[in-house]
């Protein structure tokens, strides 16, 4: 299989506060792979990176054969737009745009909207009938399937999903996890950032994370499940 992610001897700084410490692993394509660890460990911001929402102080992260840290501005903006699919535990719609206009604005940044395209992601989101809401008129877990709309619009190689239900009750925890389910079932290569061991489970693979170094990882956790 491909290899979508490539991460090289990975270091961040803060000042002197170190959140990445020569983090280093692949990812192949149609992988699940769940992302764990305390706060603070490192795990956003990894996804922030990858994301090309943050650079490394040293190291190499590799998305597609792009390597994100020598791109520009203008070339993180085409990055995004075209390799990465977000998915934050913080919805992030834009409040006077509609459903429909918020997946859209995702279409913008690629430099092509097509209206029936974004309609349709909606509805396979089971928001077929919120096209013309508001956010304020949406439930968290509708704007959460909105983002998810929202993440998949322009066929990412990449869906970056940082404690995705963390905002969520359990009805609409159990509708997200069911469209990464789905996602992943269609050959999608997922990273998610979660706290909850019963999450991470539903992954291929996870990655611990502590003090901004990798925890040896004994076993596969794809026979978890659910």
């Amino acid at each position: 299989m491909a290899t979508v992610v490539q991460i090289e001897n990975l270091r961040k700084e803060f000042g002197k506060v170190c959140a990445l410490d020569g983090v280093s692993f692949e990812i192949q394509e149609g992988e699940w792979i769940a992302i764990m660890g305390p706060s603070g460990s490192g795990k956003t911001t990894l996804i922030n990176i990858l994301g090309g929402l943050d650079t490394p102080t040293s190291g190499r992260t590799i998305v597609d054969g792009v390597d994100v840290g020598r791109l520009d501005e203008a070339g993180l903006t085409r990055f995004r737009a075209e390799k990465i699919g977000f998915v934050f535990q913080q919805f992030h719609l834009v409040s006077y745009l509609t459903a429909l206009e918020n997946v859209m604005l995702a279409q913008y940044f690629h430099s092509t909207t097509d209206e029936r395209e974004a309609q349709q992601a909606l509805e396979r989101v089971g928001l077929g009938d919120r096209l013309e809401h508001l956010p304020t008129q949406l439930s968290g877990g509708e704007q959460q399937r909105v983002a998810v709309a929202r993440a998949l619009i322009n066929h990412p190689k990449l869906i970056l999903a940082d404690e995705p239900t963390g905002n969520l009750d359990e009805a609409n925890e159990k509708i997200v996890l069911d469209l990464l389910r789905e996602l992943h079932t269609e050959g999608r290569t997922i990273l998610m950032v979660t706290h909850a061991p019963s999450i991470g489970s539903l992954a291929d693979r996870r990655i611990d994370f502590s003090h901004g170094h990798l925890v040896p990882q004994l076993a596969p956790v794809g026979s978890q499940r659910r």
